[in-house]
């Protein structure tokens, strides 16, 4: 991202954290990032593709926490728990920005639709890799399987956040519908230790 545009992005991830998905006008962001109105409109149509960029920025944090530290345990439903534990805790702990993201998110805005396939791709990678132990290289020949569970398991933390971010619970709610969905899927490996 060029800097004027990451300025626009962190300018509106400041006001999000301070007022929610409400607080980010254009015209404040614009006017707070020092650029002219046009300028931010040439970068971004409209507040949800805004709130967009900032997820995307928050998404490459996790990926990088993830890769510097991989979620530790002996089996996958271990690391996929850990996994999902560190997400949840990252992203809702600025509530008001997450909350805003996944407003965004959760839009149906049709032009924004495969920006928010690459976040959950993104996700599920990780996922996959928390299932492997391992990190996730170029190239590596992942099963049907874990693609699928992982898929699965993105869109039910998700659906969490979602639920959430409307006040319906708690992140430990979140935490642990997802190690429940793991759980189930993964019911084999756990009957087996």
């Amino acid at each position: 991202m060029e800097e004027r545009a990451q300025r626009i992005v962190e300018t509106a991830i400041e006001l999000a954290e301070k007022g929610g998905f409400e607080a980010v006008r254009l015209r404040d962001v614009a006017a707070d990032a020092g650029v002219a109105l046009g300028t931010l409109y040439r970068r971004f149509r409209s507040k949800e593709d805004l709130l967009i960029a900032a997820l995307e920025l928050e998404t490459g944090a996790l990926e990088e926490r993830v890769r510097a530290r991989l979620p530790r345990g002996e089996t996958p439903l271990e690391r996929v728990g850990g996994f999902f534990d560190v997400a949840t805790r990252g992203i809702c702990r600025r509530p008001n920005l997450a909350r805003a993201c996944i407003r965004a998110a959760a839009s149906g805005d049709p032009e924004l639709a495969q920006r928010v396939a690459g976040f959950q791709h993104r996700i599920e990678a990780l996922v996959i890799s928390a299932l492997l132990g391992r990190p996730l290289e170029t190239g590596d020949g992942v099963g049907e399987e874990e693609r699928a569970m992982a898929s699965t398991l993105q869109l039910v933390w998700f659906a969490s956040l979602v639920a959430w971010s409307g006040d319906l619970q708690g992140q430990e709610v979140v935490i642990e519908q997802t190690r429940k969905a793991a759980s189930l899927m993964l019911i084999d490996e756990r009957t087996e230790n």
